[in-house]
């Protein structure tokens, strides 16, 4: 059986789902394509769903401040009718000032430049907001077995400096299943439980998808947002020679533990980054707290396939849990771990892909995992522009100049090119 259509999109996360949405409004055939059975069901499922604001480049700065805007409008991004909704909680996010983020300066600049609202909190204004946090330095990070685990290295926080806008989706697979019932509306098609097993090819260019089933969709365009899998896509497509930048799935684990008692976090707390214990956390239903990583030395990378990795706990949940304790002194360890073990999909630079490759037609938003989540409605805008601009011009030597309407800035997208420098200002991390 052969289906065709003017974009395919391969994968069904969020980001791919809004990329099928903003196509489709164009009046282009769009079919996505994706191995599971259901929208969302991969990484994004598995997403903290954070909405932030904080990046250390000017450019993530402004992609992350325009695509808060269409989480915060959500129903009307959407022209949504009476589904149920994905819905935002927007609870702000304090980052700690520390060695390791400079004091935030950068930050800060970046957020006043995009009149990206900032306050700064004395450690008085931290404790009054979490009167269950102790403020003592850690840094830097280490693990359990370490022999000066949990023992102050000396002086406290200085401060934090905290986005109030910020905050986080409560069912991040629900939002990339709205946007592909947004796509729909518009006329694409979804092909789901199949995978992708070859990307077919003439003369140089890109004419389709095979899959697992035996059948094929034919097209004379292609993107790759295949989440952990893009690697392996992008090999199919056989366009790895001349990327700077790579994307390889990363095991991460995620823990939930119960607030203390006395303070109800899912109520009075808001999203935390403190790099002085390398973690980062937010409010989770039923009054517990989500604790991630923000990926020190002393956390080890698992690099994994993608199809195959283990899905059980490790010591690593551990760790992370005892880490937050010395923030939180009175939280209570529970000894069944809770939480999420799932994949990013994560650049050399953790600075995402979005862009053309050296095959015409094929093009990819990878290495998007970890931090892009938030930005899924503007990058999927982004993405339609690159399939437009490609139509005329060449993004590699005439690169899009695209516009983020809600804040009134133009970004130029070269920014996001799979043959960038790497980007020293990154954090090399999570962060972005």
């Amino acid at each position: 059986m052969t289906r065709t259509a003017d974009v395919i999109v391969i994968g069904a996360g969020v980001i791919g789902a809004a990329t099928a949405f903003e196509l489709a409004k164009e009046g282009r055939r769009v079919i996505v394509a994706d191995r599971l059975t259901q929208a969302g069901h991969g990484s994004t499922a598995g997403s903290c769903a954070i909405i932030r604001m904080h990046y250390s480049t000017f450019d993530g700065t402004a992609f992350a401040w325009e695509g808060y805007h269409y989480w915060r409008d959500w129903a009307d991004y959407l022209e949504a009718r009476d589904e149920p909704l994905a819905q935002f909680k927007e609870v702000g996010c304090l980052v700690m000032k520390t060695a390791m983020n400079e004091g935030l300066v950068k930050h800060m600049e970046n957020s006043a430049k995009l009149s990206c609202p900032f306050e700064e909190w004395d450690p008085a204004r931290i404790c009054e907001a979490l009167p269950i946090y102790n403020l003592d330095r850690f840094a830097p990070a280490k693990r359990l077995d370490d022999p000066s685990f949990g023992e102050p290295t000396g002086g406290a926080l200085e401060g934090a400096v905290l986005w109030p806008n910020a905050g986080y989706v409560t069912d991040p697979a629900l939002s990339a299943q709205n946007l592909l019932e947004a796509a729909k509306r518009w006329g694409a098609e979804a092909v789901l439980g199949h995978e992708v097993t070859g990307v077919l090819q003439n003369a140089g260019r890109v004419t389709g998808v095979s899959l697992s089933d035996g059948s094929e969709l034919h097209a004379p365009v292609v993107i790759n947002v295949a989440g952990p899998a893009s690697a392996k896509i992008n090999a199919m497509a056989g366009v790895l020679d001349d990327m700077t930048i790579e994307t390889k799935p990363l095991r991460q684990e995620v823990v939930h533990v119960p607030s203390p008692a006395g303070f109800d976090f899912e109520a009075n707390g808001m999203i935390v980054s403190d790099s002085d214990i390398s973690l980062y956390c937010r409010p989770e239903h039923g009054n517990n707290i989500l604790v991630g990583s923000e990926d020190p030395e002393c956390d080890t990378h698992q690099w994994v396939n993608d199809a195959a990795y283990d899905e059980n706990f490790t010591d690593q949940w551990t760790t992370q849990a005892q880490r937050y304790a010395q923030r939180v002194p009175s939280l209570g360890i529970p000894s069944r771990m809770k939480g999420v073990v799932d994949l990013y999909d994560a650049s050399t630079d953790w600075i995402p892909i979005y862009d053309k490759s050296s095959l015409g037609g094929f093009f990819m938003a990878c290495g998007t995992s970890g931090n892009q989540y938030k930005n899924a409605p503007i990058a999927g805008k982004l993405m339609a522009a690159l399939v437009a601009h490609e139509e005329s011009a060449d993004h590699d030597t005439d690169p899009l100049v695209f516009d983020l309407p809600y804040i009134g800035e133009k970004v130029n997208a070269g920014f996001y090119s799979r043959k960038r420098p790497i980007n020293e200002e990154s954090s090399f991390s999570v962060l972005g």
